[in-house]
């Protein structure tokens, strides 16, 4: 029997695939060409590197050979590769990459609902499991379509999807800390959100844990993400060591990000 748990997070992920194509799926030519908060990226770089982490995961769950390949690509390029790949992708026909994305995505939906629930796949970063992957590509959908939102003038209604999103910038604590050369803290903190709908709290890590962060969920996965600066939050913090957290948080794998700039700055 499947993993229910499983089985949601592949469900949420059509789902927030589904909202980022209505935002483009009818887009005229030059709105796919529009600047997006990511320097260098317009909305077509948007979707086009979705189309290709959308790939490499297709590959790792269908081809570990082909994905390997990829690897090597990256490895031959590794300050350059995800500009590349969504650059070549962005150069490609609006309908041409549409089609593509879609292609995929619906192909990488199949792979992730035969997977084996226990075998870890490759990846750039540890091995995950199905679930586990499905939940990044959900983070990194979500993130790329507030870039997508932020250059249409569109604001996005928050939902529920964010769990996923938040639960990766937890699990991420330690990894901001290591690609920045810091030593990580010792121990969990409580970190409690308000939820999209306002009536229910997400709730991590020890109750009577001394650091702490609180504030709504969405701030705080638009942070983790890189989407906002720490500024434009309602996020606060407990302690030192959580005060220094929300300055790094990083849920995405690579290197350190350099975050958004606050909006009075801009």
């Amino acid at each position: 029997m499947p993993d229910p748990s499983a089985v949601a997070v592949f469900a949420d992920l059509r789902e927030e695939s589904r909202d980022l194509d209505s935002l483009v799926g009818e887009l005229s030519e030059p709105g796919w060409a529009k600047a997006t908060p990511a320097s260098g990226w317009s909305v077509a770089h948007q979707i086009a590197h979705l189309y290709w982490t959308d790939r490499a995961a297709l590959l790792s769950l269908t081809d570990p050979a082909g994905f390997a390949r990829m690897v090597e690509e990256a490895l031959a390029a590794p300050d350059s590769f995800v500009d590349e790949g969504a650059a070549e992708g962005a150069a490609l026909e609006p309908a041409e990459l549409l089609a593509r994305w879609r292609t995929t995505r619906t192909a990488l939906d199949e792979a992730l609902a035969v997977a084996s629930p226990d075998t870890r796949f490759p990846w750039y970063g540890p091995p995950m499991k199905a679930a586990s992957m499905a939940s990044a590509r959900l983070m990194e959908t979500w993130a790329h379509g507030q870039d997508v939102a932020d250059a249409l003038g569109v604001r996005r209604t928050p939902t529920a999807r964010l769990r996923h999103v938040a639960r990766i910038g937890i699990r991420a604590r330690d990894y901001a800390y290591a690609v920045r050369g810091l030593p990580a803290p010792e121990g969990e903190f409580r970190v409690e959100l308000t939820a999209p709908d306002g009536a229910e709290s997400w709730t991590y890590g020890p109750a009577d844990a001394a650091r702490r962060i609180t504030g709504s969920a969405l701030d705080f996965c638009l942070l983790v993400t890189q989407r906002v600066h720490r500024a434009d939050t309602d996020l606060t913090a407990t302690g030192p060591e959580a005060d220094r957290w929300l300055d790094i948080a990083q849920a995405f794998a690579g290197p350190a990000g350099p975050g958004r700039a606050p909006e009075d700055t801009r």
